[in-house]
């Protein structure tokens, strides 16, 4: 029972009890008991399945870890935050930092002269709990650029622990899950963001770590079901509405993610609301599998009002308490707002400190969608539509011109050599994950396979969104929050492919030989094109046709 597919789905589990009584769904096919269709016994193999998931992530972190502090400057966007997270560090709120000549703050931050900021409080345009999760890395190995990137390291590496475990869950097999895991250390997006500061590898961790609470949170509420079945409560007293779960600490883990994504950056609010709608889905599709009859009503009164306090109330809360360091520090930017500006009607009710935190949210609102933004242009800018095929990847870094034999340039004389970081996914595994995604929504509508429902519904709301947002400047780097559900999709059509794992008393069928072949086939050449690109992913000096030879479409340079 280690395959995907022996994962029992909760097809037929809205079907009428005289359904259940013969044991068959409404497409005639014969039904396990209702007890294991709610909760599938989980793999036997916990040691192994911890050794692999250490194994890949150890592997993970390898990867992102070797050589972290080069190039030795500010790449890209970091000049912003890992600016901003040393001054939250230094002062406990963000300041200005001098910009006359233009980049001296820079180079005298490289030269080891940190006193770069004026008094003037900054207008810093995302939350703080990435700038924060920076500084952290700040304060244990300083100011440079191994400091600066030391927490995206580590939290690019978590991320691929916690698809490992999720997907396991989701599929009660280890070796989908490290499959899943494997690839997204493989993509080189993901790589890219795990090794520069910026915001978007941690807002993908905490979208994941939400996502990870809620699958253990459907295992947590089921086997509850499950056992109420067992001890006689389901079927009797408690047929009516099922068994009442109110605290939920899974979920209440997972509004406590989405708040932190929150905190992070303001797009997880659509992730919130896409699984919030799929979390209640699952809780009705229990409620129905244990017989509870007109069951959508009454799923709303005992599951979706909990919910909503326990993800998005919890979630709210905590994105409140992450401007706590804002909240505290007078000197911060607008904080004295409510000091200036009377309050009128209701606003008198609210202290003048959140008074003035909601105008600085109106400030930065202004900012993502106001005119300046709009009018504004990037070489890199690209178009979401795009982003499924790598259509227009960003470069984070470019040194061009270097000549034969200076900085390891060993081009022939003629040729000039240089080194890029290109944010650029792992072509296969985005090209392979756009048809798994795909053939994802044709199996969660058609077979009505929950699994599939999870990497459809966080690839959507970290997508679709920014389609109405592509009147500014948007890039191709936001899709990291996209690739860890996309690897989920491939690592399950990829188990679908395999087929079902033999028993002890079985040989491999010919299906399953196959299916093994394609499957290793496919991850093998994924882990070769990440090995190709890997030199203009980490600055690597390359001869001019060798990194032509690389840059597969006009649109990539």
């Amino acid at each position: 029972m280690a395959g995907v597919t022996a994962v029992i789905d909760d097809q037929g589990a809205g079907s009428a009890p005289a359904l259940e009584t013969l044991g068959r769904d409404a497409f005639g096919r014969r039904l396990p008991p209702v007890k294991e269709r709610l909760y599938p016994p989980m793999p036997r193999d916990f040691d192994g399945g911890w050794i692999a998931t250490l194994a890949i992530t150890a592997f993970a972190a390898i990867l992102r870890f070797w050589n972290l502090g080069n190039p030795v400057k500010f790449v890209f966007d970091e000049t912003y935050y890992a600016k901003d997270a040393f001054s939250l560090l230094k002062f406990g709120y963000a300041r200005q930092f001098i910009d006359k000549p233009e980049g001296i703050a820079d180079k005298q931050i490289l030269a080891g002269n940190l006193d770069v900021f004026k008094d003037t409080p900054s207008l810093t345009v995302h939350p703080e709990v990435g700038k924060w999760m920076i500084a952290a890395g700040e304060q244990l190995f300083g100011m440079n650029s191994f400091g600066w990137r030391f927490m995206p390291a580590l939290f690019g590496t978590l991320t691929v622990l916690l698809v490992i475990r999720t997907v396991r869950r989701m599929t009660r097999s280890t070796l989908i899950g490290g499959i899943a895991g494997l690839l997204l250390a493989v993509d080189g997006l993901h790589f890219v963001m795990s090794r520069v500061a910026l915001l978007d590898i941690f807002l993908a961790f905490w979208l994941v770590a939400a996502v990870s609470c809620l699958v253990a949170d459907r295992d947590w509420t089921r086997r509850r079901h499950a056992e109420s079945l067992e001890d006689g409560t389901g079927p009797g007293t408690e047929r009516a509405v099922g068994r009442l779960l109110l605290v939920r600490p899974w979920r209440i883990a997972a509004g406590v993610c989405f708040g932190l994504a929150l905190g992070t950056k303001w797009s997880a609010v659509w992730v919130i609301a896409g699984f919030g709608l799929l979390a209640f889905a699952w809780d009705l599709g229990a409620r129905r599998a244990i017989g509870v009859r007109r069951p959508f009503w009454r799923s709303v009164v005992v599951d979706g009002l909990p919910a909503f306090l326990s993800i998005v109330l919890v979630a709210l809360v905590t994105y409140t308490a992450t401007w706590t360091g804002w909240l505290l520090h007078d000197n911060a930017y607008d904080h004295d707002y409510a000091s200036k500006n009377p309050a009128h009607g209701v606003m008198k009710v609210v202290p003048d400190d959140f008074r003035s935190l909601i105008h600085y949210h109106q400030e930065v609102l202004a900012f993502h969608t106001g005119d300046y933004i709009k009018n504004a242009t990037h070489p890199y800018s690209s178009h979401p539509a795009g982003w499924p095929i790598i259509a227009r990847p960003i470069g984070f870094d470019a040194v061009n011109d270097i000549k034969p034999g200076t900085n390891g340039c060993e081009a022939p004389q003629g040729t000039n050599c240089l080194s890029v970081i290109s944010a650029v996914g792992t072509p296969l595994l985005w090209w392979g994950g756009a048809l798994a995604l795909l053939a994802s929504l044709v199996l969660w509508i058609a077979q009505r396979d929950w699994r599939f429902g999870v990497p459809i519904v966080g690839y959507l709301t970290c997508w679709v969104p920014w389609f109405f947002f592509d009147s500014r400047p948007i890039f191709f780097f936001y899709a990291v929050t996209m690739i860890p559900f996309t690897v989920m999709a491939v690592a399950l059509v990829l188990g679908k492919i395999l087929g079902p794992a033999k028993t002890a008393f079985q040989t491999a069928t010919p299906r399953r030989l196959i299916g093994s072949a394609v499957v290793g086939a496919y991850v093998v050449l994924v882990v070769l094109n990440f090995a190709y690109i890997w030199p203009i992913l980490t600055d690597k000096v390359l001869p001019h046709p060798d990194w032509l030879n690389r840059m597969w479409f006009k649109s990539w340079i």
